[in-house]
């Protein structure tokens, strides 16, 4: 991303569908701080693109010949070459859980109102992250009705610090930067090295992929303090 007082998001739309790129191309590219820089008609395209093109956020459909959405994210996320919006027309549990296992910072529906992605690719590349109403409700439908039994202890937990503790339990109540900041009582900027270190620690990728492990492991904002 750009510095400077209004700092320009530069963004890679991949989507097989060319009317659906033409599309969301001309609502970005007419967003203030929101440049396009690419498309890609498929996975591999977008892998190869990202890797020349360097976006800050790479918008990701899941359904695509070839390398699908959900393989070209874990590649890209893997790499570390940008971060990942998954935009789909289907909101199937599989599509949501590989994507976000991926490594996708957000999920979205193309139903989404235009300011609604353009504040979404802007959160994404903030290094929040973003997931549509409908998701989110699953998500916590989910994960009330998975088994009571928690899932092992992450490799790396020992090694976070207190502060990093209650980043990680913020993560998992799904907070934004700014709230986890007002929460804590500390600045965005340091919110954000906070949660870099977390996840390298953790082995993880994306801030998303922490939510899940809290929850997963019952791990509360509480236990995480105390150093359970």
């Amino acid at each position: 991303m750009t510095t400077g007082a209004s700092p320009t998001v530069r963004v890679l739309v991949a989507d097989d569908h060319s009317a659906v790129r033409f599309g969301l191309t001309t609502i970005l590219g007419n967003a203030e701080g929101v440049q396009v820089v690419g498309e890609a008609a498929d996975g591999a395209a977008a892998v190869r693109q990202a890797r020349a093109l360097r976006p800050d956020v790479t918008l990701m459909d899941v359904r695509m010949p070839g390398t699908d959405g959900i393989a070209a994210t874990r590649e890209l996320v893997s790499a570390g070459l940008t971060q990942v919006l998954v935009l789909t027309t289907f909101d199937l549990d599989e599509y949501v859980h590989g994507a976000l296992r991926a490594g996708a910072a957000g999920f979205l529906l193309k139903s989404v109102e235009a300011p609604r992605l353009i504040e979404a690719v802007k959160l994404v590349a903030a290094g929040d992250g973003v997931l549509a109403p409908q998701v989110t409700r699953r998500l916590i439908t989910a994960f009330a009705a998975a088994a009571p039994e928690p899932a092992p202890l992450p490799r790396g937990l020992d090694d976070l610090t207190g502060r990093e503790r209650e980043v990680l339990g913020c993560l998992g109540e799904g907070l934004s930067n700014a709230r986890i900041g007002a929460r804590l009582h500390i600045g965005e900027a340091t919110v954000k090295t906070h949660v870099s270190r977390v996840l390298a620690k953790l082995g993880l990728h994306s801030r998303v992929q922490a939510a899940i492990l809290a929850r997963e492991t019952g791990l509360t904002a509480a236990d995480l303090r105390e150093g359970r």
